[in-house]
């Protein structure tokens, strides 16, 4: 099965027509409109949006099927997904979804393996890599900065990472 790729998840009913709040993932919100239908993680349900509209820090969508808010509080927190290769390519180097990086070896300068990427999380502070090690225990939370992240190999599937000297020094101990 194709990858896929987490893009919004529907919120609280909005109205009584069956208007659901939908919290986009995508860079630009109203993106999620056009990759077609939008599906649970397991495939098992799909959903077309027929109209979105900006709110406040959300979208208000209307989703076909949906005619009520009794129908739309059925959906409140479903997550919906699209297949990878429904996303459009980019364009710039140096810039990646955070879903191909998932997955790829996380590798120091001298390509000692450190682990595999497990997840890119963003808790407001800017980007953060998250590594599982390869030896095991706790996972690394690294900065996503040019400082510690040196390159980035889709083809190879390697990422080289410079962990900052306070967590080597922990290493050592």
């Amino acid at each position: 099965m194709a990858r896929r790729i987490r893009v919004a998840r529907i919120g609280a009913a909005h109205g009584i027509r069956g208007e659901v709040k939908l919290w986009s993932f995508t860079e630009d919100p109203l993106a999620v409109t056009s990759y077609g239908p939008l599906e649970t993680e397991d495939g098992a349900r799909r959903f077309e949006i027929e109209a979105a509209r900006p709110a406040k820090d959300h979208l208000v969508a209307r989703l076909k099927g949906v005619a009520d808010r009794n129908a739309a509080e059925t959906l409140r927190n479903t997550d919906l997904f699209v297949p990878r290769d429904r996303l459009p390519p980019i364009a710039e180097a140096d810039t990646y979804y955070h879903a191909d990086l998932v997955d790829l070896a996380a590798v120091g300068e001298d390509g000692t393996t450190l682990g595999t990427i497990t997840a890119i999380h963003n808790f407001g502070a800017g980007d953060l890599i998250e590594i599982a090690p390869a030896a095991g225990g706790e996972p690394l939370l690294l900065p996503f900065t040019d400082a510690t992240v040196l390159s980035i190999d889709l083809k190879a599937g390697r990422v080289v990472v410079v962990p900052p000297a306070e967590i080597e020094a922990k290493e050592e101990d």
